[in-house]
């Protein structure tokens, strides 16, 4: 299994990013996907899920109407769409699963919301 994030980069508050996450080694559609982020000094927290299908997702308060994360079975591969930017949006983000009856983690793309 690899999950490889990116699209990460330096942003000026209230602008926009898009992550990806490419997905492989898997099938790809069976499986829920999530986003998490560690800021420096914090602990890891949970942003965003989305179910196999793509239907269903959930997200953080912090994130609520500003962050969309979607996918694309087809390109196996997950989205995180970020709007409206807050410096509190540093962050290392990575996307996980888990299959296989294990956890797996890409290594994660730095957000950086600074004027």
């Amino acid at each position: 299994v690899q999950l490889v994030e990116s699209g990460g980069g330096l942003v000026q508050p209230g602008g926009s990013l898009r992550l990806s996450c490419a997905a492989s080694g898997f099938t790809f559609n069976y499986y829920a996907m999530k986003w998490y982020r560690q800021a420096p000094g914090k602990e890891r927290e949970l942003v965003a899920t989305i179910n196999s299908g793509g239907d269903s997702t959930n997200y953080d308060d912090s994130v609520k109407g500003r962050f969309t994360i979607s996918r694309d079975n087809a390109r196996s591969t997950v989205y995180l769409q970020m709007n409206s930017l807050k410096p509190e949006d540093t962050a290392v983000y990575s996307c996980y699963t888990r299959a296989f009856s294990t956890n797996f983690w890409g290594k994660g793309t730095l957000v950086t919301v600074s004027s």
